[in-house]
């Protein structure tokens, strides 16, 4: 579903300020993987993602979402194909529209628009099943204004409306990371339920190694714009996060990777 060939992206080249933040990263994810990423401030993870994502072009190499070559498509090309959702819970929706008007235009994305009455009845019920999955009440709220939410139930919205359309490939950009952590542990259960429901393709950034451990069907550690450990199926369930700091020291050749991978 997803392939990455042999990318390289430099930042700021040829100043005092050039950073390599990929090099040579080659990534394969079969249909309905769900592969976690992680790794210290700096290793490169949300590069990775926004280059799937189109927000910046790679300097050399190839991305293809299911058989598709798009290393040239520009983001709002490439975005029929993905869902993503954000470190930031304000991101993913409009504040000032109603929780049903948000979900209305998720699913309308990519359709043309018509002069139509706004939202069915039978659209409604629709929203108000979807809705109960997240368990937060929110079914009965539909007329709400989504900046009246608290940011836990404006991410774990913004989810259901990134996944509303199935996308060919799910991006999660730390979405958990401004949460508390009751809040975290929810929105990332109910991130579990939807992958394996719909069996979508997913990369998920996190900062906490053990959510890493826990959730997806594999496991990637990033250093220095590239990937050091790369872990599945068996391997990956029996981890401690003891064992993946000795993994990423083997691979990185350092300790200090231990600090900066426990720092970011």
């Amino acid at each position: 579903m997803l392939e990455i060939k042999e990318i390289y992206k430099t930042f700021n080249a040829g100043t005092i300020n050039e950073k390599r933040a990929m090099n040579g990263v080659s990534l394969t994810l079969n249909d309905g993987d769900f592969v976690t990423v992680i790794g210290g401030n700096g290793a490169g993870k949300s590069t990775l993602l926004n280059l799937v994502a189109g927000v910046y072009p790679v300097d050399s190499g190839t991305i293809s979402i299911d058989g598709q070559d798009v290393t040239r498509l520009p983001e709002h090309k490439r975005a029929k194909f993905i869902g993503r959702v954000f470190q930031d819970p304000m991101m993913g929706t409009a504040a000032t529209m109603q929780i049903e008007e948000n979900l209305a235009l998720a699913a309308r994305r990519g359709q043309g628009r018509s002069l139509r009455p706004g939202i069915t009845r039978a659209e409604r019920e629709q929203y108000k099943e979807l809705l109960k999955i997240l368990d937060l009440g929110l079914e009965d709220r539909l007329t709400s204004k989504v900046g009246l939410l608290s940011g836990g139930q404006r991410q774990a919205l913004t989810l259901l409306m990134a996944t509303l359309k199935k996308p060919k490939l799910l991006l999660l950009d730390e979405h958990t990371a401004a949460l508390d952590p009751k809040t975290a542990a929810k929105v990332l259960d109910t991130t579990e339920k939807i992958v394996q429901r719909d069996k979508l393709t997913t990369l998920m950034i996190t900062h906490n190694m053990r959510d890493a451990i826990a959730h997806g069907n594999r496991l990637i550690m990033m250093y220095e714009g590239r990937i050091a450990v790369d872990v599945s199926g068996e391997e990956k369930k029996k981890l401690t996060v003891e064992q993946l700091l000795n993994l990423f020291s083997k691979a990185s050749g350092s300790d200090e990777a231990d600090d900066k991978l426990l720092l970011g």
